[in-house]
This record gives structure tokens, C-alpha cells and sequence, in this order.
């Protein structure tokens, strides 16, 4: 992913829902040796843009995939006109998979509102862009410096600064961040960092220390 020539190195994941059809959650760019992984995991059935960053591959799998349902966070509708969206993504998960994966919209930020999944036999959480992490050397030149000074090298995966400051509505975050911290969580995940493999839910208390604060 590339964006003011920053690259960034991005997650998607699968979850496998009752009779192998698949959740596919922040695409990445299909390739045909991904879409022969996939296929092998099951039949592709939702299409996720978690936020309204994260859609740009959005239209490759829904021509490879016409019988998914895209399913988008709250505004992609409106910046891309030119998707298909079969749904707009909400606080409460749709039946077809409401059985093993929660969800909630993490309202309040200006640069993008933000859907936080719950994997519930995995006790992963998974988002997107709200937690970050580079290593270091990644980025170089200025952009080493901005990247640094937003936060996102620190020594595991935090909340961007540039994300902080956008959330003008901090009650309304406070909300969401409530019922991410009321999931048995165990691991979380990003599109934009190392995994946290155990004790998540301790680290999306430190992360969000400065959220429960203000």
C-alpha cells in the first residue's frame, strides 16, 4: 500500500464462517497465487472495508468474486460512488456471521471511521489502521522522522498521533473502546503491524491509556 509515498507493508486476513464461506477482511491486491490460497480455504461470501481507507482492492475481488457481498464501514458510500457496496457495516454484526465474529464503529475521528472486529474463537481483535507499527529502518529520509515523530516505530503497535488528534469526538471513541475492552481478548491484529500474540487485552489498554484518560 501506498499513500504520499509512504509504503506501507499491509495485512488482510480470512476468517472461515459454517460451510467454508469465507470473510475477507481488508483485501489486499489480489494476486493469483493469493487467490489460490483463498480459494482453497473456501468460497469468498463478504467482502470487508473496515474503514474508508482501506478499499482501494475492494473492486479487483468483487470482479473476481461476483457473487460476495461487500460490506463497507460508515461513509466509503460517499467517496466511492463507483463500488457496489451491498451493506453498510454497523455496531451490531450481520446474522451471517454475528455467531463468530462481533463487531463495533469506533465513531468520533476525522480522518476515518474505523470498524473493530471480534474473531470469537480466536479472541482476536482486529484492526486497521487505529494501531500501527513499523520496524525500525523501514521507513528512510523524512519520512523516517515524520513516521517516527507520529508514533508509529514505537516498541509495539500503537495509536498513530495523527489519529489521536482526530478524534474531536472522544465520547463517542470512549463508547467503542468500551465494548472492545469487555471481549475475552486474547491476540490483535492490524493491517499495519506485528500481531500481538497474547495478552491483547492488556495492550489495548495501554494503547488506548491516553483515550480513557481525556
Amino acid at each position: 500500500m501506498n499513500s504520499a509515498g509512504f509504503v506501507y507493508p499491509t495485512r488482510m486476513a480470512v476468517i472461515q464462517l459454517p460451510e467454508r464461506r469465507l470473510f475477507v477482511w481488508s483485501p489486499i491486491a489480489l494476486t493469483e497465487a493469493l487467490r489460490r490460497e483463498v480459494d482453497e480455504l473456501g468460497v469468498v461470501a463478504y467482502i470487508i472495508a473496515p474503514n474508508s481507507l482501506h478499499h482501494v482492492f475492494a473492486p479487483d475481488w468483487q470482479a473476481a468474486y461476483p457473487g460476495a457481498h461487500l460490506c463497507a464501514a460508515p461513509g466509503l458510500s460517499k467517496r466511492r460512488k463507483d463500488i457496489r457496496i451491498g451493506g453498510e457495516l454497523g455496531d451490531t454484526p450481520a446474522s451471517a456471521w454475528a455467531a463468530d465474529v462481533d463487531q463495533v464503529v469506533m465513531r468520533g475521528n476525522a480522518i476515518t471511521t474505523e470498524v473493530v472486529f471480534f474473531h470469537r474463537k480466536s479472541g482476536t481483535v482486529l484492526f486497521t489502521d487505529l494501531l500501527q507499527n513499523f520496524p525500525r529502518g523501514w521507513f528512510k529520509g523524512w519520512r523516517a522522522l515524520i513516521a517516527k515523530l507520529d508514533g508509529m516505530m514505537e516498541y509495539e503497535p500503537t495509536v498513530p498521533r495523527k489519529f489521536r488528534v482526530a478524534f474531536t469526538n472522544r465520547k463517542e471513541a470512549r463508547t467503542a473502546l468500551k465494548r472492545i475492552l469487555a471481549w475475552p481478548v486474547d491476540k490483535v491484529l492490524m493491517a499495519h503491524g506485528t500481531p500481538v500474540v497474547r495478552d491483547g487485552h492488556a495492550f489495548i489498554q495501554r494503547a488506548f491509556r491516553w483515550l480513557q484518560a481525556t
